[in-house]
C-alpha cells in the first residue's frame, strides 16, 4: 500500500512553499519522495524549507517565482522541464487574502487576491498542463478553502477566488482526461502563522471550535494524507473533485 502513496522519482512544482501549510506540504511530498521544487517570491524562506527537507534526506530546489508574472511563469517552467525533463505533479497553493467590508474594498485589492488565487493557478495549470498531456501523465492539485463551499463577510476576493477554483479545477479535469487528474483540497481553518490573529480572537476560536464536528482547529498535518491521495497514483481514478478537509465544519454550518 505504501508504494501506491509514493512519490519517488516525481518532479514536483509546489507554490507558496516558503511557510506555513505551503512548507508543511513540501516536507510531506519529500518525505514521500519526491523532487521538491519550492516556488515563491521569498527566496531566503524558500531556501529554509529546501534546508528543512535536506536535513531529513530529501530533494528540494528553489524556485524564484511570482506567480502573477505570466511571462516568468512561463520562463521558470521552461527553465524546470530543461533541468529536471519533467513537472509530474503541480501544487498551486501560493495565495493572499485581504479583509475589509465590499463597501470599503478597492477594486485594485479585490483585483490582487483574483489575479494570485485563481488567475496565476490557471496560467500555471495551462502552461504546466500542455506539457503534463504530450507526457500523458500529471497530477494537478488547486489549493482551495471552506471558504469556496461557504462564504464569510470582509474577505469577498478571497471567497470569490477559492469559488472559481472549485470550477477551474473542474474545467482542467474535463479537458486534461484521461492522463491527467486535477482536484482540490478545501481546508478549513488551520493553524499557521497567517491566522495567529483570529486564533488570538477567544469570540472567534470559540465559535469555531463549537460549529465545527471535530470541536478543534485543524492542524497542518490533517492535510497531509489528502495530498498524498491526489498527488500519487494512489487517486489515478479521482479527478474534478474539491475534497473538503475541514473537520466538519461547512457539514455543520449547512
Amino acid at each position: 500500500m505504501a508504494d501506491l502513496f509514493s512519490l519517488k522519482n516525481r518532479v514536483v512544482l509546489l507554490t507558496g512553499a516558503s511557510r506555513g501549510l505551503g512548507r508543511d506540504m513540501a516536507l510531506t511530498l519529500a518525505r514521500a519522495g519526491a523532487t521538491v521544487l519550492c516556488a515563491g517570491r521569498t527566496v531566503k524562506a524558500l531556501e529554509a524549507t529546501a534546508k528543512a527537507i535536506s536535513r531529513k534526506g530529501g530533494r528540494a530546489h528553489v524556485v524564484p517565482l511570482d506567480v502573477t508574472d505570466e511571462a516568468a511563469v512561463r520562463e521558470q517552467v521552461e527553465n524546470i522541464i530543461a533541468r529536471h525533463r519533467r513537472i509530474d505533479v503541480l501544487v498551486n497553493n501560493a495565495g493572499v487574502l485581504s479583509r475589509e467590508p465590499i463597501v470599503d474594498l478597492a477594486t485594485e485589492s479585490f483585483r490582487l487576491t483574483v489575479e494570485t488565487d485563481l488567475i496565476a493557478p490557471f496560467v500555471l495549470s495551462r502552461e504546466i498542463g500542455r506539457h503534463m498531456l504530450k507526457r500523458k501523465y500529471g497530477r494537478i492539485v488547486n489549493i482551495a478553502s471552506v471558504l469556496a463551499v461557504v462564504a464569510r463577510a470582509r474577505v469577498s476576493g478571497y471567497v470569490s477566488a477559492k469559488h472559481g477554483i472549485v470550477g477551474l479545477t473542474k474545467s482542467l479535469a474535463v479537458e486534461f482526461g484521461p492522463d491527467v487528474t486535477a482536484n482540490a483540497i478545501a481546508p478549513g481553518y488551520i493553524r499557521t502563522e497567517i491566522n495567529v490573529a483570529l486564533q488570538q480572537n477567544k469570540g472567534f476560536s470559540d465559535m469555531l471550535e463549537q460549529r465545527t464536528a471535530s470541536h478543534r482547529w485543524g492542524r497542518p498535518e490533517d492535510l497531509r494524507g489528502a495530498l498524498l491521495l491526489l498527488a500519487s497514483d494512489a487517486g489515478a481514478y479521482i479527478t474534478g473533485h474539491t475534497l473538503v478537509v475541514d473537520g466538519g465544519l461547512s457539514t455543520v454550518l449547512a
